[in-house]
């Protein structure tokens, strides 16, 4: 059964994350041409806007990002990321004053301009790797900073990941870049991490990640996963569209709340917050 071994809350705008208490919903507004799932479904602002509008009622958090982040992506300038993140932020924002807003990207400034335009958290997939002085920004900015683990980078983490011992190892990493962030100023109970399902890592690793979720407990931080249509549940259920995924998707959000997952990052907001409702009653005891 999941247990909560930290006290820390998020208040963001109106809304209060309260840590062990259910399952918080994170949904994905993918606004680039090349997204392993829905690229290029929702390339302009009004589309995306759309789009968010048919999220948001599911939805606690909102995490948008202009730049794909699937096995060989290729990188996009800052300017090209802020046309796409920009705009749907802005317009966004006053239709949805209390929603908060996090930003998707390892850049530190599509992160401050993000936080400028409304956005509340930083989610970085490098984990202050890429640019170190994203930290920096989420110390000043005194906002939420989520560190995502990840095997090399997008446009090469899939080219035969390796481990000696996964879990060790992705303990390890997060030890040294959650201490790189409070060096840097950042308030420890801002931090939560990702374990970076499928990102530098094979079917088995991923596995082993979902199975062993509580072992990440040890870091005292509350833990995001993100597996929403991910590849290797396509390989388990032979579903190569993406789209087509959503139960696989739902069996593998299960789990992650059984392992202590606080966060969840999905696509189909609607369908995995019928997961979310029953899956706290059986491991959280929470309902009604």
């Amino acid at each position: 059964m999941a247990t909560n071994h930290y006290k820390q809350m998020w208040q963001i705008r109106d809304r209060k994350f309260i840590w062990g208490q259910r399952t918080y919903l994170m949904a994905v507004l993918n606004i680039t041409p090349d997204s392993f799932s829905d690229g290029g479904l929702f390339g302009s602002t009004t589309e995306a806007i759309d789009h968010a509008e048919s999220l948001i009622p599911y939805a606690d958090i909102l995490d948008i990002g202009g730049e794909s982040t699937r096995p060989g992506a290729k990188a996009v300038s800052v300017a090209e990321e802020l046309k796409r993140v920009i705009p749907a932020i802005t317009s966004i924002r006053p239709q949805y004053p209390n929603l908060p807003i996090s930003i998707d990207t390892t850049k530190v400034a599509v992160a401050a301009a993000a936080l400028d335009a409304g956005a509340d958290i930083i989610n970085d997939v490098s984990a202050g790797r890429f640019e170190p002085e994203i930290l920096s920004l989420a110390a000043k900015r005194q906002v939420p900073l989520i560190l995502m683990h990840m095997q090399g980078e997008p446009r090469t983490m899939q080219q035969h990941p390796h481990y000696d011992d996964l879990i060790a190892e992705v303990i390890a990493f997060f030890t040294e870049r959650i201490a790189a962030a409070v060096d840097a100023g950042v308030d420890r109970s801002l931090i939560a991490i990702d374990p970076g399902i499928g990102f530098g890592k094979t079917l088995e690793h991923n596995l082993e990640l979902l199975r062993r979720l509580p072992e990440f407990r040890s870091l005292g931080c509350p833990m995001l996963v993100g597996v929403s249509r991910k590849s290797f549940i396509g390989k388990l259920c032979d579903r190569p569209i993406p789209t087509e995924r959503v139960f696989g998707t739902a069996a593998a959000c299960t789990v992650s709340i059984a392992g202590g997952a606080d966060i969840l990052r999905v696509h189909d907001a609607r369908e995995i917050k019928d997961v979310c409702l029953v899956s706290d009653a059986i491991y959280r005891k929470v309902h009604g």
